[in-house]
Protein backbone atom coordinates (compact mmCIF):
# COMPACT_ATOMS: atom_id res chain seq x y z
CA UNK A 1 0.00 0.00 0.00
CA UNK A 2 2.75 1.88 0.69
CA UNK A 3 4.23 2.00 -2.70
CA UNK A 4 1.05 2.54 -3.85
CA UNK A 5 0.35 5.62 -2.26
CA UNK A 6 4.22 7.33 -2.14
CA UNK A 7 4.66 9.64 -4.93
CA UNK A 8 3.48 13.24 -6.07
CA UNK A 9 0.15 14.50 -7.16
CA UNK A 10 -0.31 17.17 -9.36
CA UNK A 11 -3.42 18.87 -9.81
CA UNK A 12 -4.10 22.91 -11.91
CA UNK A 13 -3.48 24.45 -8.23
CA UNK A 14 -1.55 22.59 -6.04
CA UNK A 15 1.25 19.57 -6.34
CA UNK A 16 1.29 17.17 -3.07
CA UNK A 17 5.28 16.15 -3.18
CA UNK A 18 6.88 14.14 -1.08
CA UNK A 19 8.20 15.77 2.06
CA UNK A 20 11.77 16.86 2.09
CA UNK A 21 14.30 18.62 3.53
CA UNK A 22 14.59 21.42 1.37
CA UNK A 23 10.50 22.53 2.07
CA UNK A 24 11.35 23.22 5.56
CA UNK A 25 11.99 26.99 5.39
CA UNK A 26 8.69 27.61 2.98
CA UNK A 27 6.74 24.87 5.45
CA UNK A 28 7.91 27.17 8.46
CA UNK A 29 7.04 30.74 6.95
CA UNK A 30 3.49 29.08 6.20
CA UNK A 31 3.35 27.43 9.71
CA UNK A 32 3.99 30.74 11.19
CA UNK A 33 0.55 32.60 11.79
CA UNK A 34 -0.91 30.57 15.27
CA UNK A 35 -3.92 30.09 13.69
CA UNK A 36 -2.53 27.07 11.50
CA UNK A 37 -1.66 25.48 14.90
CA UNK A 38 -4.90 26.00 16.60
CA UNK A 39 -6.21 22.30 16.70
CA UNK A 40 -3.32 20.33 15.96
CA UNK A 41 -1.58 18.66 18.30
CA UNK A 42 1.83 20.68 18.74
CA UNK A 43 1.99 24.59 17.76
CA UNK A 44 3.93 24.69 14.19
CA UNK A 45 4.46 27.83 14.61
CA UNK A 46 7.06 27.42 17.71
CA UNK A 47 10.17 26.70 16.25
CA UNK A 48 11.20 23.18 18.17
CA UNK A 49 7.87 22.59 17.72
CA UNK A 50 8.11 22.63 13.98
CA UNK A 51 11.60 20.82 14.54
CA UNK A 52 9.82 18.01 15.82
CA UNK A 53 6.57 17.81 13.42
CA UNK A 54 9.40 18.05 10.09
CA UNK A 55 11.64 15.42 11.56
CA UNK A 56 8.66 13.05 12.20
CA UNK A 57 7.31 13.28 8.67
CA UNK A 58 10.50 12.95 6.88
CA UNK A 59 11.05 9.50 9.44
CA UNK A 60 7.64 8.04 9.18
CA UNK A 61 8.23 8.37 4.96
CA UNK A 62 11.66 6.93 5.73
CA UNK A 63 10.07 4.03 7.82
CA UNK A 64 7.11 3.61 5.58
CA UNK A 65 4.51 3.89 8.04
CA UNK A 66 3.11 7.30 6.71
CA UNK A 67 3.35 9.16 3.44
CA UNK A 68 3.81 13.04 4.45
CA UNK A 69 3.51 15.68 1.39
CA UNK A 70 4.34 18.85 1.18
CA UNK A 71 1.39 21.14 -0.37
CA UNK A 72 2.75 23.17 -3.19
CA UNK A 73 1.29 25.81 -5.00
CA UNK A 74 1.34 25.49 -8.44
CA UNK A 75 1.55 28.98 -10.24
CA UNK A 76 4.56 29.98 -8.08
CA UNK A 77 5.87 27.03 -6.33
CA UNK A 78 6.12 27.57 -2.97
CA UNK A 79 5.34 24.82 -0.03
CA UNK A 80 2.18 26.19 1.67
CA UNK A 81 1.28 23.77 3.49
CA UNK A 82 1.54 19.82 4.53
CA UNK A 83 -0.83 17.05 4.48
CA UNK A 84 -0.35 13.14 5.04
CA UNK A 85 -1.79 9.44 4.35
CA UNK A 86 -1.70 7.95 7.75
CA UNK A 87 -2.60 4.52 9.23
CA UNK A 88 -1.70 2.56 6.42
CA UNK A 89 -3.80 -0.98 7.05
CA UNK A 90 -3.01 -3.56 3.83
CA UNK A 91 -5.14 -6.16 5.27
CA UNK A 92 -8.43 -3.53 5.44
CA UNK A 93 -7.97 -1.85 2.60
CA UNK A 94 -7.99 1.61 4.59
CA UNK A 95 -5.78 4.86 4.94
CA UNK A 96 -6.47 7.81 7.20
CA UNK A 97 -6.04 11.56 5.55
CA UNK A 98 -4.66 13.75 8.54
CA UNK A 99 -2.16 15.97 9.73
CA UNK A 100 -3.48 18.71 6.97
CA UNK A 101 -3.04 22.29 7.57
CA UNK A 102 -2.42 25.31 4.88
CA UNK A 103 -1.16 28.75 5.44
CA UNK A 104 -4.41 31.35 6.02
CA UNK A 105 -3.40 32.72 2.38
CA UNK A 106 -4.23 29.60 1.30
CA UNK A 107 -7.62 29.21 2.78
CA UNK A 108 -10.71 29.18 0.63
CA UNK A 109 -8.81 29.39 -2.60
CA UNK A 110 -9.64 25.84 -3.51
CA UNK A 111 -5.71 24.51 -2.52
CA UNK A 112 -7.61 21.80 0.21
CA UNK A 113 -10.19 20.81 -1.84
CA UNK A 114 -8.04 20.06 -5.28
CA UNK A 115 -5.48 18.04 -2.33
CA UNK A 116 -8.67 15.85 -1.45
CA UNK A 117 -9.98 14.85 -4.97
CA UNK A 118 -6.25 14.11 -5.61
CA UNK A 119 -5.79 12.01 -1.99
CA UNK A 120 -9.05 10.27 -2.19
CA UNK A 121 -8.40 9.24 -5.69
CA UNK A 122 -4.81 8.17 -4.99
CA UNK A 123 -6.32 6.15 -2.01
CA UNK A 124 -9.51 4.51 -3.68
CA UNK A 125 -8.01 4.14 -7.98
CA UNK A 126 -4.91 3.33 -7.35
CA UNK A 127 -4.20 2.12 -3.94
CA UNK A 128 -7.53 -0.14 -3.88
CA UNK A 129 -8.94 1.46 -0.57
CA UNK A 130 -12.42 0.58 0.16
CA UNK A 131 -12.26 3.38 2.93
CA UNK A 132 -10.51 6.34 3.93
CA UNK A 133 -10.92 8.15 7.38
CA UNK A 134 -10.19 11.47 8.20
CA UNK A 135 -10.61 13.08 12.05
CA UNK A 136 -10.49 16.36 13.96
CA UNK A 137 -10.88 18.18 16.90
CA UNK A 138 -14.38 17.93 17.55
CA UNK A 139 -14.59 21.84 18.48
CA UNK A 140 -12.76 22.37 15.21
CA UNK A 141 -16.17 23.78 13.04
CA UNK A 142 -13.79 24.75 9.74
CA UNK A 143 -12.19 21.24 9.49
CA UNK A 144 -15.85 19.35 10.56
CA UNK A 145 -17.53 21.41 7.76
CA UNK A 146 -14.61 20.65 5.20
CA UNK A 147 -15.70 17.44 5.74
CA UNK A 148 -19.08 17.67 5.73
CA UNK A 149 -18.83 19.17 2.53
CA UNK A 150 -17.08 16.77 0.64
CA UNK A 151 -19.21 14.85 1.56
CA UNK A 152 -17.65 12.64 4.48
CA UNK A 153 -19.49 10.20 6.32
CA UNK A 154 -19.76 11.82 10.08
CA UNK A 155 -19.28 8.23 12.34
CA UNK A 156 -19.49 10.52 16.08
CA UNK A 157 -17.06 11.49 18.23
CA UNK A 158 -14.54 9.69 20.46
CA UNK A 159 -14.20 10.81 23.76
CA UNK A 160 -11.30 12.09 25.58
CA UNK A 161 -9.48 10.81 22.73
CA UNK A 162 -6.07 12.70 22.94
CA UNK A 163 -4.67 13.73 25.76
CA UNK A 164 -3.54 17.92 24.60
CA UNK A 165 0.05 19.31 25.57
CA UNK A 166 -1.22 21.40 28.52
CA UNK A 167 -3.31 18.16 30.35
CA UNK A 168 -6.53 18.72 28.73
CA UNK A 169 -8.50 16.42 26.41
CA UNK A 170 -9.22 16.17 23.05
CA UNK A 171 -12.85 14.74 21.89
CA UNK A 172 -12.10 13.71 18.23
CA UNK A 173 -14.75 13.74 15.07
CA UNK A 174 -14.41 10.90 12.91
CA UNK A 175 -15.36 10.61 9.18
CA UNK A 176 -15.06 8.28 6.73
CA UNK A 177 -15.72 8.11 2.68
CA UNK A 178 -16.35 4.37 1.25
CA UNK A 179 -15.45 2.90 -2.29
CA UNK A 180 -19.08 2.85 -3.08
CA UNK A 181 -19.54 6.64 -1.88
CA UNK A 182 -16.51 8.15 -3.75
CA UNK A 183 -17.33 8.35 -7.27
CA UNK A 184 -20.15 10.74 -6.00
CA UNK A 185 -17.74 12.66 -3.55
CA UNK A 186 -15.13 12.71 -6.92
CA UNK A 187 -18.09 14.37 -8.74
CA UNK A 188 -18.65 17.04 -5.85
CA UNK A 189 -15.40 18.06 -5.10
CA UNK A 190 -14.24 18.39 -9.52
CA UNK A 191 -18.10 20.74 -9.64
CA UNK A 192 -16.65 22.79 -6.59
CA UNK A 193 -13.40 23.35 -8.41
CA UNK A 194 -15.06 24.07 -11.62
CA UNK A 195 -17.11 26.87 -9.41
CA UNK A 196 -15.62 30.57 -10.49
CA UNK A 197 -15.13 30.90 -6.65
CA UNK A 198 -12.77 27.76 -6.31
Amino acid sequence: MFDALASPLAGSLVTLELLERRHADELRAAAADPRVSQWLPVPLHEPLWFDWWLEDGLAALAERREVAFATVRRADGVAIGSTRFLELRERDRCVEIGWTWLSPEAWQTGANVEAKLLMLGRAFEQAGCIRVELKTDARNERSRGAMAALPAHFEGIHRQHRVLLDGSYRDSAWYSVIDREWPGVRANLERRLAAPAG
